[in-house]
């Protein structure tokens, strides 16, 4: 079976793409009021953006267990894997980190398991995972592919617009972007996630705008594995034909934001994540001035 990769439910890659790669996923628990909902699992993509639309009270997200992602790394090593990368949710957003490593305590005396924040988010950890997962499956080793990935890591960047700062505000997943929250309703703010947190990226006053600046962000250096994430967002094809010029358009994976990530960032959410290539120079923060 060779090296096996594992990650968490707010990764929101394709699902072809998880099945193609075999990548392992450990779902996060979703709560509306008192029901409870495993992602992915009880509760589709689908059902939540529903829910969200129609419930009064706003989601809260619950991280696995030590015990679930233990039972992973078993699982995977009774089927014959000589290594385990666990990539996941940023430690500064989630306890899940916390809890994959506890689990990787507990089984390293049966096998290796490299447990890596990805100091990131939705389809920013995701292709993370795809890089370890392809490399997994060209037959390289755990310690070129945990090389790999935290080189990678470190040219990650995310940027989003959000169309309500509500679930970002009750979450507490706002970081340093705390400024925003006084901001008028009127402004479409944009958001990055660096290092592990929330952070301010600017601020427009249109979602049109917004795209522009979601569009320039992947255009200020040469990038790689540029993928689209959205929440529902109607407009996902407009800022797709933004990005056409700079980037090839059948390259772009788009995933859709699931249950974990959209809970924090409610409806309508729309970003890009890619890696900067070595020698260029990554995007900074976007001006903080209203356009």
């Amino acid at each position: 079976m060779g090296i096996r990769v594992v990650t968490d439910s707010s990764c929101d890659l394709p699902s072809a793409l998880v099945e193609a790669l075999g990548i392992e996923i450990v779902p996060l628990t979703i709560r509306f009021g008192e029901e409870e909902f495993v992602d992915q699992v009880d509760l589709t993509i689908d059902e939540f953006w529903s829910r969200i639309e129609q419930s009064p009270t706003l989601p809260e997200t619950a991280a696995p267990s030590p015990g679930a992602f233990e039972a992973k790394f078993r699982d995977l090593m009774n089927r014959g894997a000589t290594g385990i990368v666990c990539i996941n949710l940023s430690s500064h957003l989630s306890g899940t980190m916390q809890s994959a490593q506890v689990a990787s305590a507990a089984v390293a005396a049966d096998g290796p398991v490299q447990v890596i924040d990805s100091q990131s988010a939705s389809m920013g950890l995701g292709n993370l995972c795809l890089t370890a997962a392809r490399r997994a499956a060209d037959g390289d080793s755990l310690e070129s592919i945990v090389a790999e990935v935290t080189n990678r890591r470190e040219r990650t960047r995310l940027f989003a617009t959000l169309d309500t700062l509500e679930h970002l505000k009750k979450g507490g997943r706002v970081g340093n972007a705390r400024a925003l929250l006084g901001t008028m309703l009127s402004i479409k703010p944009l958001i990055e996630v660096r290092d592990g947190v929330v952070e301010e990226a600017g601020k427009v006053r249109t979602r049109s705008k917004a795209l522009k600046l979601l569009a320039s962000k992947a255009a200020e250096g040469k990038v790689e594995h540029l993928s689209v994430l959205h929440g529902n967002a109607h407009d996902v094809d407009e800022l797709l034909d933004l990005l056409d010029p700079i980037f090839p358009r059948d390259e772009i994976i788009t995933g859709r934001v699931g249950p974990v990530i959209g809970t924090h960032a409610g409806p309508r959410v729309i970003g890009v994540t890619f890696q900067v290539v070595t020698g260029q120079v990554g995007p900074g923060p976007g001006a903080s001035g209203a356009d």
